[in-house]
């Protein structure tokens, strides 16, 4: 019974006195690992007689209880000094100014389109959306395309096997919006469009703006008047401005519109911008709406092929090859 009494009195000075958390460890391991001091008390306990096992057994136990809340409350002291000695070298002051990092930005494409669906909104146009694989109904029949047309063909579109195919233009939200919202109307649709074709002026991935508006009084004369109006919005100046006969399936007449754009050596060339008309009465019987009461006028542009000009960008390539060097200065 001495022995435990002087054991444990020595043994929580000992641990009063560990300085870290290696030597109260090794401590732990002296006191009541395999070969420790009350470890080895209590493979004595054999060698007692008999009516001494009961009360020394008892000892050594409390001893051994005591020595490990000992240990414990020893490991959670220093625990908490090492935690505020880490708190007190790594303390933030919140009052310092903050590091500026590097900034991401918008896309030109997605800030360029942003920037159209903002002035149409202006207008009064709702903004539509559709699906990007698209049945042939919505993409080329309603839309008065004849079955030779050459936008049908293997070479020009990306055709599944059941049939359906990944639409060639947004003009398949327009067909859909028809057949759900009576006129008087005006929508514009915006989204990614494929075609067969790649170059340093085409991707087989773009995106494209079509617009529609249908009332029982819409002109050909209200047509140029909004896209004149876009587009002194757009570049945020005048331009002469031509709007020249072409032929587009689901369009009656069909015009290209054409801007005369000033040149780096400060001479001006005829650029190509959209096409526009007004809808077929094909495409509007094709929904349900009657061509004898109701027309309307229809536009579609080429999202990067405006970015390319209102930023000053050569090759659509760039917008697709995520070189940060050209990204970050849209930052």
């Amino acid at each position: 019974m001495a022995d435990i009494q002087s054991i444990t009195t020595q043994s929580l000075a000992d641990i009063a006195g560990a300085a870290s958390p290696d030597a109260l460890e090794a401590l732990r391991v002296a006191l009541l690992g395999k070969s420790g001091s009350i470890t080895a008390q209590l493979k004595a306990l054999g060698a007692l007689p008999g009516d001494q096992r009961k009360s020394a057994g008892e000892a050594i136990n409390r001893a051994r209880d005591v020595i490990s809340e000992a240990l414990a409350a020893r490991k959670a002291a220093l625990d908490d000094a090492a935690l505020d000695t880490r708190l007190a070298a790594e303390i933030l002051d919140v009052t310092l100014p903050g590091r500026d990092g590097e900034r991401g930005g918008v896309h030109p494409v997605s800030r360029t389109m942003e920037r159209m669906v903002e002035i149409f909104g202006r207008l009064g146009y709702e903004l539509a959306d559709g699906p990007e694989i698209e049945d042939d109904w919505h993409n080329f029949e309603a839309l008065n395309f004849p079955p030779h047309h050459p936008a049908r063909a293997m070479h020009d579109t990306f055709y599944f096997p059941d049939g359906r195919l990944l639409r060639t233009h947004t003009s398949g939200v327009q067909v859909r919006y028809m057949k759900d919202v009576k006129p008087p109307l005006r929508m514009i649709a915006a989204g990614k469009v494929y075609r067969s074709d790649s170059d340093q002026t085409h991707s087989p991935m773009f995106h494209q703006l079509e617009g529609l508006l249908v009332d029982e009084h819409s002109t050909f004369a209200d047509l140029k008047g909004t896209i004149t109006e876009f587009l002194r919005a757009f570049f945020e100046r005048d331009f002469e401005m031509l709007f020249k006969p072409t032929y587009f399936p689901f369009v009656e007449p069909g015009a290209d519109v054409v801007i005369k754009w000033d040149t780096a050596d400060g001479g001006s060339r005829w650029l190509e911008v959209l096409g526009c008309g007004m809808v077929h009465p094909n495409v509007l019987r094709a929904v349900g709406i009657d061509p004898e009461r109701y027309t309307g006028f229809a536009f579609g542009m080429g999202v990067e092929r405006l970015a390319m000009l209102r930023y000053g960008i050569n090759d659509l390539r760039a917008f697709y090859e995520n070189d940060v060097r050209f990204l970050k200065q849209f930052a």
